[in-house]
């Protein structure tokens, strides 16, 4: 019988994997992503076997890599609009979102350099990620605390505007901060 299905990772395995996923994460993010595999294994505490079990290759770590930290912004994002009202729900999401996807460029341009689909192969984690935003947009909306003529495809570019403006800023919290203000203030109704 051939079953399809993929087995259920042993406790172990799934730890490691987690483990690789952590320290991958904080490697790439810190130092780019030009780190050798043996010193992600080395990092971590595990053979490059292991790594290599879990990630046959370089590429297919940073995609999961990728993949991981958009899930965790979803997840993130959920958690947000069921705890807080929908006005600090969108922009608490909005600061999360730019937070998080530091480096994300040069992820996804490492990744279409070694020849991997970045859309096709982030597709699922980005569609998930787009509907949350556009719930927490439309809920913020309804709420009055957002422009009612703010689309999706405005509020994407001023994420990916943002993420840029507070990368290249990353060494004065003070001019970050400035430029969170300004953006949700042209967010906020008039």
């Amino acid at each position: 019988m051939n079953d399809a299905s993929p087995r259920p990772l042993r406790a172990d395995a799934a730890r490691n994997r987690a483990r690789l996923l952590d320290v991958a994460t904080e490697v790439f993010a810190t130092r780019g992503v030009g780190v050798p595999t043996e010193e992600i294994a080395r990092a971590a505490g595990v053979g490059v076997g292991t790594l290599f079990r879990h990630f046959p290759t370089k590429e297919a770590l940073l995609e999961a890599v990728v993949v991981r930290r958009l899930e965790t912004i979803a997840s993130s994002t959920a958690r947000l609009a069921d705890e807080t009202g929908p006005a600090e729900a969108f922009f608490s999401c909005f600061r999360l979102i730019v937070e998080q996807s530091a480096g994300k460029q040069e992820f996804t341009r490492a990744l279409a350099e070694a020849g991997v689909d970045v859309h096709a192969s982030l597709r699922e984690s980005t569609d998930l990620m787009r509907g949350r935003v556009a719930e927490l947009l439309a809920g913020a909306q309804r709420a009055g605390a957002v422009r009612p003529e703010v689309g999706l495809p405005e509020l994407i570019a001023l994420l990916v505007g943002v993420g840029a403006a507070t990368e290249h800023l990353a060494a004065d919290p003070t001019a970050r901060e400035r430029v969170f203000d300004v953006v949700f203030a042209g967010l906020r109704p008039h």
